[in-house]
């Protein structure tokens, strides 16, 4: 089972379009603002606040000042660790004992053996066969025990909620946790400490705990601050779930950004998606592969796929954010070293391509 969540909502007033008309619509949702406050002083104890940078090469390339939020500098190079430390950090002594199980596709296994291993408790991760090989040894080296199960993240999933009912432990999902959501809100409340008037931030989505961390955040900060989700083409569920009002699910995803790379939506964040984000943008694996080798030409960080979305979003949709103050979370940096002499030379190459 999981850890226990009080059950509580929160009347929000969001104004939503529907068919051309405009509503105010009251949500109840499950995570608040101050859930995010409270989080601060776990996650600041813990992980110091990463850096908000101004880069002058990609705002040249994009026509607007463009910021990159350097989540790839957390200790396991990527925005989920906040999550995994609020999280553990609140778990009773029995839910503890239990032992912690996820699934992930790396960087939420990481941030649960993270925040185990400080604990000293057990950590068990189901991780997809042929999963990034960097990502699994990261996961290895901080004590998780891994299972490798599924062709995918999903049927990865459906297999740890097996094993849950059969052996028990404490599941801690990947989205559907207020503690977790909160904890990596906590990224959004450093950028807006650093920047309080962006205009647009760029949050990748793989099941959404990212920007639905973002939003709680900006529409309490700041609500004309834009808060746009951004999704690879090939894994697009979250993107058309959120923009069809229905529940849509794939058979398969294609794309070699594994953080992004989610066939189904989360019901928690869809939720909070749902009331509060602004928008969301797909791109495509070429576009991802550019944006890492413009990182990295610009900035000397490497991100991963994922990590690169927000600065694919903005490349492609330049004219939108023409002289806007924008926010790109760089989500984290665990690419698979071995993808990177082609992921460069294709990225280099679209760029030549799309100027």
């Amino acid at each position: 089972m999981g850890p226990q969540n009080e059950k509580r909502g929160w009347a929000y007033g969001v104004t939503k379009w529907y068919h051309g008309r405009k509503e105010n619509v009251i949500m109840a949702l499950p995570v608040t603002y101050e859930d995010v406050l409270a989080a601060l002083p776990r996650v600041h104890e813990i992980l110091p606040p990463t850096p908000l940078i101004r880069w002058p090469g990609l705002s040249e390339l994009l026509g607007c000042s463009f910021y990159l939020k350097h989540e790839n500098h957390q200790p396991v190079g990527a925005f989920k660790v906040r999550g995994g430390v609020n999280l553990v950090e609140t778990l009773t002594d029995a839910e503890g004992e239990a032992g912690i199980v996820g699934v992930s596709s790396g960087n939420h296994g990481q941030s649960l053996a993270y925040a185990a291993l400080r604990r000293n408790l057990r950590c068990t991760i189901v991780v997809p066969e042929n999963n990034n090989p960097d990502k699994l040894l990261a996961m290895r080296l901080l004590g998780a025990q891994l299972i490798e199960y599924g062709r995918d993240f999903d049927e990865a999933k459906q297999y740890v909620e097996q094993l849950v009912a059969e052996r028990g432990g404490c599941y801690i999902h990947s989205a559907n946790e207020p503690r977790l959501i909160a904890g990596v809100g906590t990224m959004a409340w450093e950028v807006f400490e650093s920047l309080p008037d962006p205009d647009v931030i760029l949050v990748p989505i793989g099941l959404g705990s990212g920007v639905c961390g973002t939003c709680l955040v900006a529409k309490q900060r700041r609500p004309q601050t834009e808060v746009v989700g951004v999704q690879a083409t090939g894994a697009a569920a979250v993107a058309e779930s959120w923009r069809s009002g229905q529940m849509v699910t794939h058979d398969h995803v294609d794309t070699f950004a594994e953080g992004i790379s989610t066939r189904a939506p989360a019901e928690m964040t869809m939720a909070i998606m749902r009331a509060l984000m602004d928008d969301v943008i797909l791109v495509s694996d070429e576009e991802l592969r550019h944006g890492i080798y413009r990182i990295l030409e610009n900035t000397h960080n490497l991100a991963e796929g994922a990590g690169a979305a927000a600065f694919a979003a903005a490349y492609k949709h330049r004219d939108r954010f023409l002289g806007k103050k924008v926010v790109g979370i760089l989500s984290g940096g665990n690419l698979d070293l071995a993808e990177l002499p082609a992921v460069l030379e294709e990225g280099k190459k679209f760029g030549q391509q799309h100027p």
